[in-house]
């Protein structure tokens, strides 16, 4: 299909036209019902979106705009959202036309990585192939490199990365994700990876009054409410359990959202009365309490 004409230099471009026809206020509008807090990513994501958007309404005046490279790398804590934002910003692309497919594949090392010699180009090829068109989200990747290691197979996974994130960057998208600290250490160690990210997205961890927040809606998700005794229990369990080893943000609030529900449905089932909706949906601190991190301080 023959490209169309430039448009003359006195033309204009209905750029609110072109963005609510790309749907890409549903994207972030989705990521603003998903996501509490995370202001800085949010506001990231829509810069990318405006730089893309803006892109295409340049070149229908024949400006030259080199694709821009969009491998990103997103670091924080665990249960920060970051797959989550991996999934929308596949969908955003795909809307903008910058990918095909819009998929995303999620791997880690051991998808990657063979244990033996011969097998790790071949798993590596693979999951690239499977990826193509869309987002491959590689969490923790600094695993792929093990320093030191003569045996560890990892860096022939980061030089085919490598090729295909340089040669191919108009079909895949990558996205690495992981630790702040251990990426930035991955990156020194491998400068050819640290200069094809463009994005460094940092991923902050939650405050009390927003995981309460998540919380709340995680429990209306599933079709339950905190009774009034509830709502401080619960909120004093994420303050302990913020302290604790192991926490792990968002992933850790829905953990104890299920776990609640597992002593809920334990305390009626023992109940010999019949049962209301009301008691059905209510959460009591009872089915908080009874946590270790109500007895574990350490």
């Amino acid at each position: 299909m023959a490209a169309e004409p430039a448009l003359d230099a006195d033309a204009v471009v209905d750029l609110a036209g072109a963005r609510q026809g790309s749907g890409v206020d549903e994207v972030l509008a989705a990521l603003d019902t998903e996501l509490v807090g995370l202001a800085p990513v949010k506001t990231r994501i829509r810069e990318i979106a405006a730089l893309l958007l803006v892109d295409a309404e340049r070149s229908r005046f024949g400006l030259t705009t080199s694709r821009p490279s969009l491998h990103m790398s997103f670091t924080g804590d665990p249960g920060t959202g970051k797959t989550t934002v991996a999934l929308r910003m596949a969908d955003l692309l795909k809307r903008l036309g910058y990918l095909q497919r819009g998929h995303l594949v999620a791997v880690t090392r051991e998808e990657l990585v063979g244990q033996y010699v011969g097998h790790t180009a071949p798993r590596t090829r693979e999951v690239l192939k499977r990826a193509m068109g869309g987002v491959l989200f590689i969490d923790e990747a600094y695993y792929l490199y093990r320093a030191g290691n003569e045996r560890d197979y990892g860096q022939e996974a980061i030089e085919i990365l490598l090729q295909v994130m340089e040669n191919q960057r108009q079909d895949l998208v990558v996205i690495l994700a992981g630790y702040s600290g251990r990426m930035d250490t991955f990156f020194q160690a491998n400068p050819g990876m640290s200069s094809r990210i463009a994005h460094h997205i940092d991923f902050p961890g939650y405050s009390l009054d927003e995981l309460e927040r998540i919380g709340t809606l995680m429990v209306g998700q599933a079709g339950y409410r905190l009774s009034p005794d509830a709502e401080s229990v619960f909120r004093d369990y994420l303050a302990r359990r913020m302290t604790q080893s192991r926490f792990a943000n968002a992933r850790s609030v829905r953990n104890a959202v299920e776990r609640a529900r597992l002593r809920h449905a334990s305390r009626l089932f023992d109940l010999p009365a019949t049962l209301s909706l009301e008691d059905l949906m209510r959460l009591e601190p009872a089915d908080f309490l009874a946590s270790r991190v109500f007895r574990d301080e350490s």
